[in-house]
């Protein structure tokens, strides 16, 4: 069995959402049944980048991770593309073997069984900025596969339509901690990113939510962006 993958790499820090700032090793899926319009990980989802993904077993794949990390058992994350068009249950069961915990981030548009076996699913429907819709039965499975597993819903806004939508998400789904972060304009890794356009934009955010009183999400940045733009690989 082998699992197409576009890099692993850390460890560094998780740079959003419910882990962000906790050192991790990130394991990134090669392939994607989406094709969002800001995707900020083309490297992993288009099929022209397919020739530079590996195929590697899970074993190879615990191995790498287990170098990058000195054999310390920390939080692994597994991302993609969307990582649940494959089956790394074999690669969990290894890594929980020797201590790693695993966070996985989808979409939420696929079910896997082995999100069960995860210490974190971050569930990320895409907003109509996207240009993708969401499939709400499909997340509904994803919710009854990972039983026993802390879900939280992750959203990216862009402007006015994003955030309507992810407050009728929001209420949709009102035991799940919500996460919103602004979206990033600047996707391209040889670019400089603009700090300040960042801010900016985190800035809105934090007033058209918080300053308005919708007190149910968590605002935070891109903190991989903040600190090295778009740099791949950290």
């Amino acid at each position: 069995m082998t699992l197409r993958i576009a890099e692993i790499f850390g460890p560094t820090i998780q740079g959003e959402g419910a882990l962000i700032g906790q050192p991790t090793v990130f394991i990134r899926a090669g392939g994607c049944d989406y094709r969002c319009s800001w995707c900020d990980s083309l490297h992993a989802v288009d099929s022209q980048h397919r020739h530079d993904w590996l195929a590697m077993d899970p074993e190879a794949i615990m191995a790498e991770v287990v170098r990058l990390s000195g054999g310390q058992p920390i939080t692994v994350s597994i991302s993609g593309g969307n990582p649940a068009i494959q089956d790394f249950a074999p690669v969990i069961k290894l890594g929980r073997a020797s201590g790693y915990r695993f966070a996985c981030e989808t979409q939420g548009s696929i079910a896997r069984h082995w999100f069960s076996e995860l210490a974190m699913l971050v569930l990320s429907p895409k907003p109509p900025s996207s240009g993708q819709g969401t499939n709400w039965s499909a997340f509904e499975e994803c919710l009854t596969a990972a039983k026993g597993t802390e879900v939280v819903m992750k959203i990216v806004i862009f402007d006015d339509r994003d955030l309507l939508w992810a407050r009728e998400a929001a209420a949709r789904y009102p035991a799940l901690a919500l996460y919103l972060q602004p979206g990033n304009l600047d996707t391209d890794p040889l670019q400089p990113v603009s700090t300040q356009s960042l801010s900016d934009r985190l800035l809105w955010l934090v007033e058209e939510t918080v300053g308005k009183g919708w007190l149910v999400p968590h605002i935070l940045p891109q903190l991989h962006v903040l600190i090295w733009g778009n740099k791949r690989g950290v």
